[in-house]
């Protein structure tokens, strides 16, 4: 099936493109960043909920947090695992190894006469859904399922072909910084009384920068860290000159072990 591209978009959509990736490089919160860029969507494109599944084909189940567009709770992760079980049309688009953006009415004549179809209708009132495959990560596929009531164009195909790589680069950046941070946090430790806070002598980075900071102390190159967050590499040495200067070194040796020092990386 050709795909669109650009079909129709206006200037308000790349506005919003622009907007969601100021707002993913600024949140430092990785278990909230999800949230936050389904709120973006819901407002772009009118939705009822948004849904990041992340599906192992090999055992057949998955695992989702949905927003409509507050939090669904626990019971979505039940939805998605009875839709495994159900091969909702996604399941199997996403095991052919399909990367585009769908409509699920280009993948099935029964959506209406579907259980998929009046769950959603009766639950969120939600009368068409579209997939947006999160490709290139490691171990089970995500994706993101975008429900409505009333279809989907293709002008709005158009824009999630359009997002699909900001929003793949969002599903790294918050497993890098996910990663991160409970590589970094210390042992629990009982003790009879608050310890004392102390300041923080160095300066503070961004996440992003924290992310390009943890990698390139994992001994990546600009071009391993280009290729694991999907940014260019001259994106990525302008994070480390950054990085640097904050942290008054010169080169990448001298950057590890004072970031180690000052207990930014483990």
């Amino acid at each position: 099936m050709p795909q669109p591209h650009g079909l129709g978009l206006r200037a308000r959509d790349y506005e919003f493109m622009l907007d969601l990736t100021m707002a993913v490089l600024e949140h430092d919160d990785p278990e909230s960043l999800w949230h936050l860029v389904s709120a973006h969507l819901v407002d772009a494109l009118g939705l009822n909920t948004v849904v990041f599944a992340s599906i192992d084909l090999r055992l057949a189940r998955g695992e989702a947090r949905g927003w409509a567009p507050r939090s669904l709770g626990q019971g979505v992760n039940e939805v998605v695992q009875r839709r495994v079980r159900q091969r909702h049309p996604l399941v199997p688009y996403l095991a052919s190894g399909a990367h585009h953006p769908v409509i699920v009415r280009e993948l099935t004549d029964r959506w209406r006469q579907s259980a998929w179809y009046s769950e959603a209708r009766r639950d969120f009132g939600t009368t068409q859904q579209l997939g947006i495959p999160l490709p290139g990560t490691d171990g089970p596929q995500g994706g993101l399922v975008l429900g409505r009531t009333g279809d989907f164009s293709e002008r709005d195909l158009a824009f999630a072909t359009r997002i699909q790589p900001l929003l793949t680069a969002a599903d790294r950046h918050i497993r890098e910084l996910r990663r991160l941070r409970e590589a970094a946090a210390p042992p629990a430790v009982p003790t009879a009384r608050p310890p004392l806070r102390r300041p923080d002598p160095t300066p503070r980075l961004t996440p992003r920068e924290l992310t390009v900071l943890g990698l390139l102390t994992e001994g990546l190159t600009a071009s391993g860290i280009a290729r694991r967050l999907a940014i260019s590499p001259h994106t990525v040495n302008r994070h480390l000159e950054k990085v640097y200067r904050k942290l008054g070194t010169n080169n990448r040796v001298s950057t590890v072990l004072t970031a180690k020092h000052a207990g930014i990386v483990p």
